[in-house]
């Protein structure tokens, strides 16, 4: 099983968002409004939209909204 993880993390690696789901369409959705509603200063200081694949729900981050 593929599960797709969106995170939204701060220049100190803290993750402010996080959306996991087995849908890689969802996903890619998803990792775009993610990039997107990153501001540009955000963008300036080292925020980052990151989407990353893991294969079982033990790997995903305990804060993240959990999307079957």
């Amino acid at each position: 099983m593929t599960i797709w993880v969106n995170e939204q993390i701060d220049p100190s690696g803290m993750i402010h968002a996080c959306i996991a789901c087995c849908d890689q369409s969802q996903a890619q959705d998803c990792h775009e409004s993610f990039q997107k509603t990153l501001t540009d200063e955000q963008k300036a200081n080292g925020w980052v939209a990151q989407l990353r694949t893991v294969d079982s729900w033990d790997e995903v981050p305990v804060n993240a909204l959990k999307l079957n």
